[in-house]
C-alpha cells in the first residue's frame, strides 16, 4: 500500500510539472508573438511598463511628533505629509545616506537630548537641517544644527576666525536643547517648538498673535516652515520602518559610530600639523573629528579649556604613505 501511494504521488507530481512547463512555454510563445507584432516604440514602452513601477504611499494610520498626534485624517494635512514622504521615499540615494549617517551621529546626539529632557524625535530635526554635513546656508547658518552666528553666540558658542563651535557636535546639540526647552516653555508644544526653531521664536509668536491659534497645523506660515515639521515626520516615519518604504541594508552597510578619546587643552597650539603627528594621526583626520578648529593653529591667550578628539584608529584601516616624495619632487623640478 505504501509503495502504491508513493507511486501515485510521483505520478501526480509529474503531471503538475508537465502542466506548469507547458503553461509557461505557452505564455512565452504568446509573449514572443505579441512582441513580434510591435513597433520598436511600442516594444520599448511595453518593456518600460513591464519592468518599472512607482507606487503611491499608504497613509499611516497613526503618526506623532514627540508624542503629539498628527491629524493625518485631515485631507489637507495628509497631502502635506504625503508630499514629504514621496520626496524622501523616491530620492533613494539621499534617504539611504540619511540612514547610514544616522548610525554614526545619533549615538552622540541622543544622550544629550535625553539629558536635557528633549524628545528623541528632535534628532531628526538635526538630520533634515543639514543631512549631517557641516554645510553653510545662504543665510550663514552653519553646522549640523544650522545656527546663525548671532544665535550661536547667544547660546554660548564661540565663533571667530579660529574657532567655530557651531561645528562642535556636542556643544551645538546642547545649544539646540537650550533653545528648544525655551521654545517649549513659550509655546507649550514640541511641534510649535520645532516650527520656532526654523522660523524664530519672535516671528512665531507674532503669527500666533495675528492668527489667534497656537496649533501648527492650523497656522498659515511661510512655505519653508509650513513644510518643516512634515519633513521631520517623513524622515522619522521612513527611518523607523525602512523596509515598509523599500529600503533594505545590512548592519555592516551603516557607517560606524564615532570612536575617539578626548584630550583637554588649555594652552595655544602653534602647529596643528605637528600636533596631529604627535598623536599618530594625520591633519586630515584631526580636522574631520574636530571641524570647529578652522585654521592650522589654535591660539588660546586666556587659557580656555578645549576638548580635542583623537580617534581610536584601527591600524588595519589606516592608509600609509608609500610614495617617495623626494623622487617625485625631483621629477617635477627637472
Amino acid at each position: 500500500m505504501k509503495t502504491s501511494y508513493l507511486y501515485f504521488i510521483i505520478f501526480i507530481s509529474c503531471i503538475l510539472i508537465c502542466f506548469y512547463l507547458l503553461t509557461s512555454f505557452s505564455k512565452i510563445t504568446v509573449k514572443d508573438d505579441l512582441h513580434a507584432n510591435m513597433t520598436e516604440g511600442e516594444l520599448y514602452q511595453h518593456q518600460f511598463q513591464d519592468k518599472y513601477a512607482i507606487f503611491s504611499i499608504v497613509r499611516p494610520e497613526n503618526i506623532d511628533f514627540s508624542n503629539e498626534i498628527v491629524p493625518v485624517s485631515s485631507t489637507e494635512i495628509w497631502e502635506r505629509l504625503d508630499k514629504e514622504l514621496l520626496k524622501n521615499t523616491y530620492w533613494q540615494s539621499n534617504m539611504l545616506l540619511y540612514i547610514k549617517k544616522a548610525n554614526k551621529y545619533f549615538p552622540v546626539i541622543e544622550p544629550i537630548l535625553k539629558k536635557n529632557n528633549i524628545p528623541d524625535d528632535f534628532k531628526y530635526l538635526a538630520l533634515i537641517e543639514s543631512g549631517f554635513e557641516n554645510v553653510v546656508s545662504p543665510a550663514g547658518a552653519a553646522g549640523f544644527w544650522q545656527f546663525l552666528k548671532g544665535t550661536a553666540k547667544e547660546y554660548g558658542m564661540e565663533v571667530n576666525s579660529f574657532i567655530d563651535e557651531r561645528y562642535n557636535l556636542e556643544k551645538s546639540t546642547q545649544a539646540a536643547c537650550d533653545y528648544l526647552n525655551e521654545a517649549y516653555s513659550l509655546f507649550g508644544s514640541w511641534t510649535m517648538a520645532a516650527a520656532a526653531y526654523n522660523m524664530g521664536k519672535n516671528r512665531t509668536l507674532r503669527q500666533i498673535d495675528i492668527q489667534n491659534t497656537n496649533n501648527y497645523y492650523n497656522l498659515h506660515l511661510n512655505s519653508e516652515t509650513s513644510r518643516y515639521v512634515f519633513r521631520i515626520l517623513a524622515v522619522k516615519e521612513i527611518m523607523e520602518d525602512p523596509e515598509k518604504y523599500g529600503f533594505f541594508y545590512r548592519e555592516k552597510d551603516l557607517y560606524p559610530p564615532l570612536s575617539y578619546n578626548t584630550i583637554n587643552i588649555d594652552s595655544s597650539i602653534a602647529n596643528l600639523y605637528n600636533f596631529a603627528d604627535e598623536h599618530q594621526i594625520n591633519y586630515k583626520i584631526l580636522k574631520q573629528f574636530n571641524p570647529w578648529m578652522l585654521k592650522s593653529s589654535l591660539p588660546n591667550k586666556i587659557s580656555k579649556r578645549y576638548q580635542i578628539k583623537i580617534p581610536k584608529i584601527d591600524r588595519s584601516n589606516m592608509i600609509f604613505d608609500n610614495i617617495d616624495h623626494s623622487t617625485s619632487l625631483g621629477r617635477i623640478n627637472e
